[in-house]
């Protein structure tokens, strides 16, 4: 399964790109970060490669043939809820990057791009991925109002119903009950979930927030469990019945 950035196995990383330039370019800043690249032209190839070697995180065009990258993103996060995805495409408009994040993407690069920060992006990715499985905690679940997150099981249960939420948004709704009594700064928030010091686009955040809400049926404004403050960031607001203070069992 590639090698992990923090030793032992190095993390491998699906690069799917129909450009072959750029498809060599991509594996050699890969591998001179450290991972193992795991190389695909078109998508039939990369669910091969999916399927056989598990890797720690994908890189996605959305320009691809026999079917574009949307169908492939889809098909991805339908086969791993917490495989970091990473998009990197020319399009650069903003219905392709909100349609991109609303079906799963945990990131959105515009091409021409920069190498460093791409290969960042990427061992961010990594790192986040390769801890999740093993995170160690004092708490094996965390109560705030109507919310049970299992950091075993890495699931949620909201009112009786099991969800599923992608990494990205499971790291987001954590550190967000973590920090129930407090707004949660913007910057905290990149840090944290996308494992980056630089904020990532505002819309990779204000879509997975959506994507999150949606999940949670969290659309009625005057009980909204998550809330925007403008400027500053976000705040988790239980409801009158939880006293907004996480609960560990």
């Amino acid at each position: 399964m590639g090698v992990s950035v923090n030793g032992g196995q190095r993390a491998g990383v699906l690069i799917v790109d129909d450009e072959r330039d750029l498809l060599e370019l991509l594996a050699f800043l890969v591998e001179q970060a450290g991972l193992v690249p795991l190389v695909a032209p078109e998508p039939v190839e990369a669910l091969a490669i999916f399927e056989r070697e598990h890797p720690s995180v994908a890189v996605v065009d959305l320009n691809l043939k026999p079917w574009d990258g949307f169908e492939l993103l889809r098909e991805l996060r339908h086969r791993s809820a917490t495989m970091p995805i990473l998009v990197l495409t020319a399009r650069g408009s903003e219905d392709d990057k909100v349609r991109a994040l609303d079906m799963g993407a945990d990131d959105y690069v515009v091409k021409p791009f920069g190498h460093r920060e791409l290969v960042a992006r990427i061992r961010a990715h990594a790192r986040r991925a390769e801890v999740e499985p093993g995170a160690s905690s004092t708490a094996t679940t965390l109560e705030v109002g109507s919310l049970r997150l299992d950091l075993t099981e890495r699931t949620l249960l909201l009112e009786g119903d099991v969800l599923r939420l992608t990494g990205t948004e499971f790291r987001l709704l954590e550190y967000l009950m973590r920090h129930s009594d407090s707004v949660v700064p913007t910057a905290a928030l990149a840090k944290h979930v996308w494992g980056y010091d630089d904020a990532p686009a505002r819309d990779v955040v204000r879509v997975t927030v959506h994507r999150l809400r949606r999940k949670l049926k969290d659309d009625d404004s005057d009980r909204r469990l998550i809330h925007t403050v403008p400027g500053v960031g976000l705040k988790l607001r239980p409801g009158a019945s939880s006293q907004g203070t996480p609960r560990s069992a």
